[in-house]
């Protein structure tokens, strides 16, 4: 027997107990799509392609895996059974491939090293069928592992068609196979649907081989968590649990601090430098990269961004596919949305909001200011309460701030305008035309004080 593996995941059912109108492989788990689990599992276990089995809402599948010449698509028009299923795939796979993998696409669990670990021990003993199980305090639901006494698979039973005494099995199925793929074109061509649920069922297959006494073996994961299966909300949330925890706990190990990594939330692909610290309620998603010894404070919400080292995200802070430099500080309840680059040494502080705006080194927005479509020079200071006014009703226009430009507190900018380098802008300044370099702008209705005047009107 070679060593050339396709896989075959089947995703095709809608996942009706989800109930949702999107097909329940397409769920977002831990960040990512159920399906992708599985697939990114079995790659990492030395296979070289993959075909999934495809049916309802087939195009969100076929659009996710775009472009991946490695991963091709059967279609299983009517849902008919696991067997029906790869019945349907076996015409997608590689030619020159000679052992098949056959994973579930509701299986995020599903670790490569256990997939790898299965198709050592198939190649080992050179086994017709290997079959991946678990042991179960609970094997409700599942199809059991029935075997002889030399400890060779001889069926897989499953919970609608077991008898009493089969029910009493507590190795289980994972809905996982390794078989020979000569052995599984000529079997999978005549399984049956004589059984309660009117389906061809996959399991069949073990069966048969039994029947010709080929070698039908077991290959037991240690975690029984691995095998979990999707099928509600209730159970997506658990296996999101764990995943996370994998998560959290490889950064921990690569250095990241966590002060309660129970209650961190990290998409897979996130990645974080070494003695930086995640406080508790932080949600880091996407593709987002921070640096060393960064600080991520409290409830902040990170998604799609690019922080560099030794930056600090205040407490409640939401940041979206923005790009930090070096030494920056954010927040505490700042909002920076898409679009915005800060250099180093910016500070972005309580209650500010930025949009596709730029800020040049050392300049600083401490309070209660919003500056969009904006581009800001170095070392400029924005006032309390300053806004960009980039929006007329139809379109957006920008606003720049040269180098060195002290923007008082209470200004208004109506953009399109242009502040010169070295500006001054008096407080309570609203600036509707261009300020030259080096100049003082002001424009305030002129203050009068009307002695006596309260004293008259009581």
């Amino acid at each position: 027997m070679g060593n050339k593996i396709s896989a075959i995941v089947l995703a095709a059912g809608m996942g009706t107990r989800m109930k949702s109108g999107l097909v329940k492989v397409m769920h977002p788990v831990a960040g990512v799509p159920m399906i992708q689990w599985p697939v990114a599992a079995a790659f990492a276990s030395d296979v070289e392609r993959c075909v999934l089995v495809v049916g309802h809402q087939q195009e969100k599948v076929r659009e996710l895996f775009a472009g991946r010449g490695e991963v091709s698509f059967a279609l299983q028009s009517e849902q008919l059974g696991t067997g029906h299923a790869v019945r349907c795939a076996m015409t997608e796979l590689d030619p020159g491939a000679d052992t098949v993998l056959i994973l579930c696409g509701d299986t995020p669990l599903l670790e490569a090293q256990s997939i790898a670990g299965m198709l050592k021990a198939h190649r080992e003993t050179k086994a017709c069928i290997t079959v991946m199980t678990a042991a179960l305090a609970n094997p409700f639901g599942y199809g059991r592992i029935v075997k002889d006494a030399t400890g060779k698979v001889t069926a897989i039973t499953e919970e609608k068609d077991a008898t009493e005494k089969e029910r009493l099995i507590d190795e289980v199925n994972a809905g996982v196979y390794c078989i020979d793929r000569a052995f599984l074109e000529k079997a999978i061509a005549t399984i049956k649907n004589d059984n309660a649920q009117g389906e061809y069922y996959l399991t069949d297959v073990v069966r048969q081989a039994a029947q010709q006494g080929l070698a039908c073996l077991s290959y037991k994961v240690a975690d029984p968590r691995e095998i979990s299966g999707v099928n509600d909300r209730a159970q997506m949330a658990e296996a999101a649990r764990v995943l996370r925890g994998r998560i959290n706990r490889e950064l921990m190990l690569s250095g990241v601090t966590m002060i309660d990594p129970e209650a961190v939330y990290i998409d897979r692909g996130v990645r974080i430098g070494r003695d930086s610290v995640v406080y508790p309620g932080a949600t880091i998603e996407g593709n987002t990269v921070i640096g060393e010894r960064c600080v991520i404070g409290q409830g902040s919400l990170i998604q799609n961004c690019s922080i560099a080292d030794d930056v600090v995200v205040k407490a409640g802070s939401v940041l979206e596919d923005s790009k930090v430099g070096p030494e920056a500080a954010i927040g505490p309840m700042a909002h920076l949305r898409a679009g915005t680059e800060l250099s180093a040494h910016v500070k972005i502080g309580n209650f500010v909001e930025t949009k596709k705006a730029f800020m040049g080194e050392g300049s600083k927005a401490s309070h209660l200011t919003y500056l969009g479509d904006a581009t800001i020079g170095r070392d400029v200071n924005i006032g309390c309460g300053t806004i960009t006014c980039n929006y007329d009703g139809v379109k957006k226009h920008k606003t720049v701030i040269e180098d060195g430009v002290f923007v008082g507190s209470d200004v208004q900018l109506v953009a399109p305008v242009t502040v010169g380098r070295n500006s001054l802008i008096a407080a309570g300044t609203t600036v509707t035309k261009d300020v030259p370099a080096d100049s003082l702008a002001i424009a305030r209705s002129p203050q009068v004080n009307k002695e006596g005047y309260m004293l008259r009107k009581k």
